[in-house]
Order: structure tokens, then C-alpha cells, then sequence
């Protein structure tokens, strides 16, 4: 019997570079019984208009206001928003009561943006050109928010499905742009920051190479990115889209770079819906350098992709004990993920 280890089958732990952190990687529990919780069956919707509905065209909203009968995207901001954009205090200065409790005032602004006026689409439902005219719109909200002297970061996302908490089956996303630098971004610029002082290349320039000529995780490519399954991912069918270019943000984005991303969007989506045939759920958000008006050369774009699903339509997986109390935990591989989704036709099933 060989003790050789072997990464398919031995337990190991990966490390992530960007957040200097590990996850723990459980191969041989994937075949496990799954005696627990089963989620719902996910609601396809199918109305192009919902009356009912808060993002609908010419709907009224909670607040009174009413939206504009748009065709395609429109942005507004949101009503119920978890940052206000009223000047309390501007400064760093931090209210301490003693060395262990502290809070400082944070404003912001938290835009909706909705991908198009038809109550029944998905984003890899949508067409090559309505796509692209979100990522356009993602860039001239990430420049425009960008540009104001009290916003530091601008963090643009998509939460899909009720899985994932997203209240409203209308094809969405959010834009929250704050004076403070999040946690997780901070975190990450400085390991960015320190891997740039070191090599004089970004981070991921130098990771996305090695992967290029592995091949083994990669999912899609196209002239102007990479989707791929990253070698320490932690959710079951995670990937993340990286510029080939060593590109900071969206501004430094051509119209050909709008386009292709928003063509490995829409195929990367696609498979995903078509692993279980269902709209796959799904978080997912793009990390670009903050907007505090710094060169930031230890930047380089890339997008997460963070979908809960684990063995079918209806078996998620749980960060939970473990993953609380220690570190992240994976039991299929990365690399088990990446052959998944590579198998997966770029044709949506409902169309097949």
C-alpha cells in the first residue's frame, strides 16, 4: 500500500495568495451520503413584465418614486441602501471607548443596476451586445463615482438567485461606493502590493502565465481573458476572470476589451447553467483598484464568480463549524471543477 501523497485523493491544504490565507482540501469525502438540507426547486420565471415588480419599467418603487419606461439597463440609486451619502464626518477620526472598542462614521453610495427591462432574463440569457452595454455602464459608474473626492473604493457586483439572498428575480446587479477601503480589499492590495515591490510584475500576470501553461484549471479563454477555477478556490464551482492584459480597472478597458469580457461572461454563465440545467446562483464581483487617486501598478482586474452549489440543483454547500471556526474547506478539487465545467456546452440548455 503506497503513503504517497496524491492531490485527488489525500487531504492537503492550498494557499491563497491574494488573501494570504489557506483552504482545506477534502477529496476524499465527495462521495459522501448527503442526508441534509434540500433546497427548494429554483422558480424559472418566464413573464417579460411583472407588475409587481420594483425594477420592472414605469413600476413604482417602495419609496414612491416611479422608473423611467427604459428599455435596456438603467441605474438608480437605492432605496434602501446600507450607506448614506450625507456628509457626517469626512475625516479618519475614529470614536474610541478604550483600546478594544472603536467606530468611525462611513458614507457612501449604494446604485442598483439593472441589466435589462425584460423581468425574464439572466445575464447569460441576454445577448452578446445588451451585455456589453452593462459592462460599458459598469465602466462609466466606476469613473463617474470614482471621481467623487470622498470615494476610496467602488465595489460593482451581482448576487443571482434567492439562494444567495437576492430579493428580486429581475436581472440586477449593485454598485457600493464608500470612503473607506473594505476589509478584504485592503487585505488583498497588500499582498498585491508586496508581490510587486518584490517581483516588479503583478501577482496575477505572473499566476495567470503558470496557468496558461498548465492548462488544467482553465475554463475559458479568449484574446482578452481567462476564466478559470483558481488553484486555492473554496466554493465547489468557483472561478474567477483575470485580463491577459495588466490592466488596473475598468478605465483602462478598449472597446474591444468591454466586448470580450462581456463575451466570456456570457459564456462562462451559460456553463453554469447548463451543469445542472437550472439558473445557477451565483455571487459574483469584480476587484479593481481602489479610487483613491493612487497609481496602483500592483493592480490587475480580475472577477470572482462565487456559486453555492455542490452536487445538484438542490445540495449547497455550507461554510459552517469548521470553515467558522478555522479555515475554509472544499471537498471536489479544483481541478475536479474545472474538467466540469469545461465539459459544459457555451449553448444554453434552454436553447438546445
Amino acid at each position: 500500500m503506497s503513503n504517497s501523497f496524491n492531490s485527488k485523493n489525500h487531504p492537503h491544504r492550498r494557499y491563497n495568495p491574494l488573501l494570504d490565507e489557506w483552504v482545506l482540501v477534502s477529496p476524499q469525502r465527495a462521495q459522501r451520503p448527503w442526508q441534509g438540507q434540500q433546497e427548494k426547486s429554483l422558480t424559472i420565471v418566464e413573464n417579460h413584465y411583472d407588475p409587481e415588480c420594483y425594477l420592472c419599467p414605469g413600476n413604482s418603487r417602495v419609496n414612491g418614486s416611479q422608473n423611467p419606461h427604459y428599455e435596456g439597463v438603467y441605474v438608480f440609486d437605492n432605496d434602501f441602501g446600507a450607506l448614506l451619502n450625507a456628509e457626517v464626518n469626512t475625516d479618519d477620526t475614529e470614536y474610541e471607548m478604550g483600546e478594544l472598542f472603536k467606530m468611525k462614521p462611513e458614507r457612501g453610495i449604494n446604485r442598483v443596476i439593472c441589466f435589462s427591462h425584460d423581468h425574464s432574463l439572466t445575464l447569460p440569457e441576454m445577448s452578446l451586445e445588451a451585455i456589453t452595454k452593462v459592462v460599458s455602464i459598469w465602466k462609466k459608474e466606476y469613473q463617474k463615482l470614482g471621481k467623487l473626492d470622498y470615494i476610496n473604493h467602488v465595489q460593482i457586483f451581482e448576487n443571482k438567485g434567492a439562494i444567495m439572498g437576492c430579493s428580486n428575480p429581475h436581472p440586477h446587479g449593485q454598485i457600493w461606493a464608500q470612503a473607506s477601503i473594505p476589509s478584504q480589499v485592503r487585505r488583498t492590495q497588500q499582498n498585491l502590493r508586496n508581490y510587486y515591490d518584490k517581483h516588479g510584475t503583478t501577482l496575477l500576470s505572473d499566476y495567470l502565465q503558470k496557468e496558461i501553461e498548465i492548462k488544467e484549471r482553465i475554463v475559458i479563454e479568449n484574446k482578452a481573458f481567462v476564466a478559470l477555477v483558481p488553484f486555492w478556490a473554496t466554493w465547489p464551482y468557483e472561478t474567477m476572470i483575470i485580463s491577459k492584459k495588466t490592466l488596473n480597472s475598468l478605465l483602462a478597458f478598449s472597446d474591444e476589451d468591454q466586448t470580450l469580457l462581456a463575451q466570456i461572461l456570457k459564456d462562462l454563465t451559460t456553463k453554469y447553467d447548463n451543469i445542472f440545467s437550472i439558473s445557477f446562483p451565483y455571487s459574483a464581483g469584480i476587484h479593481q483598484s481602489p479610487t483613491d487617486q493612487d497609481p496602483h501598478e500592483e493592480w490587475h482586474f480580475h472577477m470572482h464568480f462565487y456559486p453555492p452549489l455542490l452536487r445538484s440543483a438542490s445540495v449547497k454547500k455550507f461554510m459552517v463549524g469548521y470553515e467558522m471556526l478555522a479555515e475554509a474547506q472544499r471537498d471536489i478539487t479544483p481541478e475536479q471543477s474545472a474538467e466540469i465545467l469545461k465539459k459544459c456546452s457555451t449553448i444554453h440548455y434552454k436553447n438546445k
